[in-house]
């Protein structure tokens, strides 16, 4: 585009059209200057034409302007592969309140395309702003043995300023959805030219500042052409992810559980299992929640639910691997020693063998534990307190085989892992992997304590509460000593 260049009116500034042979006051211009017209933005294929070409979805019925009422979105499903299966599961989440649920389905037609689904969502409450509702599409196989194929989107949904006027809902979304957007500013022109006969167009054409919009619509089919303002309504694409394949399961998932050796005559012992990426050492006490190692003082009678038991926290310390294997870190009031020292408040120590842990930092003897060994995929922890004929605790890597056999068979333990998400017991000679149950028969499984059994809970003697354990113990306690005098 350029101005007037008419030799007899050298003064003419008017802008002259590409490819006109006058200017707008009529000024003929010479043959000689050529007017390269400027290539109009590239026009998109229709959606009817580019639908096949990939999954998506076409998002309709969203109006702004209801901020904090109950809203409608229409979703249609749109370019499907042929492989999908007749209904396509989808779950829908989001920081919005939706109102009709999370799941929902799409149902194939016999026609091909698919009855959309209906997300009614409410912004009540919430402030202005934009949110995301965030998508999955689940197709099963069709046929035994075809993967299932899973989708995601992001819808973007703008909860504007109740106060918000129709000029700053456009500013902010509806411009953002255009295939098409041609501006013109500053005395500049912005021309665009398209055909209509291969199906809808969203076209955003604007002109300011003394700037002209020129909209050439060829019609070449000849009918009627409609105007108007456009619909909240966009295309949003759908992305297929890759899901591995699922882990075979466990027959008992668990994350915690206990082996119990029972022997006639005497008090109970456990091996407490626990396979978490942070175990909480605390207090034991009725309903106690917080904690994971749940620890009593034992006093001369047994384990005492009250007196120095008190003082230890419901949460007091975090076991958890660190970047140099396992470490111990103090969150409690009352403090925790290691090897005499207290190592202060939230300041993770690294663990090595035979370190002494001791809980409180104030009164000695209130619980004392002893790391037996440090393994690869694991830690052992024993009492050395009166409880040291009670209970011990193996802290292992949750999902993580086995690699340190050689030393747990030293140790006098049977070669316990986690994996799938339970416990698994290995035998040395044969590389035989045994599933860890309830109703497992393990008198067979090598290095197994004799008349010990599988829990899959890390305290079942909770089951009557701790008060039935603690006058048990005290029972106990009593015989030996009348035995013994």
């Amino acid at each position: 585009m350029n101005r007037c260049h008419n030799p007899d009116h050298p003064h003419c500034t008017v802008w002259v059209m590409p490819g006109d042979s006058a200017c707008a006051h009529g000024h003929p211009q010479p043959s000689a200057v050529t007017q390269v017209a400027p290539q109009a933005a590239p026009i998109p294929a229709p959606a009817a034409a580019r639908a096949h070409l990939h999954p998506h979805l076409h998002i309709s019925g969203f109006d702004p302007r209801a901020a904090g009422g109950r809203q409608v979105l229409k979703l249609e499903l749109r370019g499907m592969p042929q492989g999908a299966a007749a209904s396509v599961t989808l779950l829908a989440s989001s920081r919005l309140q939706l109102e009709n649920g999370e799941r929902h389905s799409f149902t194939r037609t016999v026609r091909g395309d698919w009855l959309p689904v209906f997300l009614e969502f409410s912004s009540r409450g919430l402030e202005h702003g934009q949110y995301r509702i965030e998508l999955e599409l689940h197709s099963r196989a069709l046929s035994s043995g075809a993967a299932a194929r899973t989708w995601i989107a992001t819808l973007l949904i703008l909860a504007p300023r109740a106060d918000a006027s129709l000029h700053d809902i456009h500013q902010t979304f509806l411009a953002t959805h255009k295939n098409v957007r041609v501006h013109a500013d500053d005395a500049s022109i912005a021309r665009l030219k398209a055909r209509t006969g291969g199906g809808a167009l969203d076209i955003d054409l604007r002109a300011t500042n003394a700037g002209i919009a020129h909209l050439d619509l060829d019609n070449e089919g000849g009918g009627k052409i409609a105007l108007g303002f456009s619909s909240i309504a966009w295309d949003e694409d759908l992305l297929e992810i890759d899901v591995p394949e699922e882990a075979a399961q466990h027959p008992c998932p668990a994350g915690t559980a206990c082996l119990v050796q029972e022997d006639a005559g005497r008090v109970p012992r456990y091996l407490r299992l626990f396979a978490l990426d942070e175990c909480v050492i605390g207090r034991n006490e009725p309903g106690a929640i917080d904690a994971d190692i749940r620890l009593m003082h034992h006093g001369e009678s047994g384990l005492l639910l009250e007196g120095l038991t008190r003082r230890i926290s419901g949460r007091h310390a975090l076991l958890r691997r660190g970047r140099e294997g396992f470490e111990i870190e103090d969150v409690s009031r009352y403090g925790l020693l290691v090897d005499g020292t207290w190592p202060g408040k939230h300041a993770p120590t690294p663990l090595r063998p035979g370190m002494r842990i001791e809980l409180t930092a104030s009164i000695p003897g209130v619980a004392v534990l002893e790391v037996t060994a440090v393994l690869p995929n694991g830690i052992l922890l024993h009492r050395l307190d009166a409880g040291m004929e009670h209970e011990a605790f193996y802290v292992m890597d949750p999902e993580r085989k086995l690699d340190a056999a050689p030393r747990l068979a030293a140790l006098g333990l049977p070669l316990l892992f986690h994996r799938d998400g339970g416990f698994w017991h290995l035998d040395p000679r044969s590389g035989i992997e045994t599933p860890l149950t309830p109703t497992t028969a393990t008198a067979g499984l090598s290095g197994w304590p004799q008349g010990a059994r599988f829990a899959a809970r890390p305290y079942p003697e909770h089951r009557k509460g701790p008060s039935t354990q603690v006058a048990r113990q005290e029972r106990a306690t009593q015989d030996r000593r009348a035995a013994g005098a």
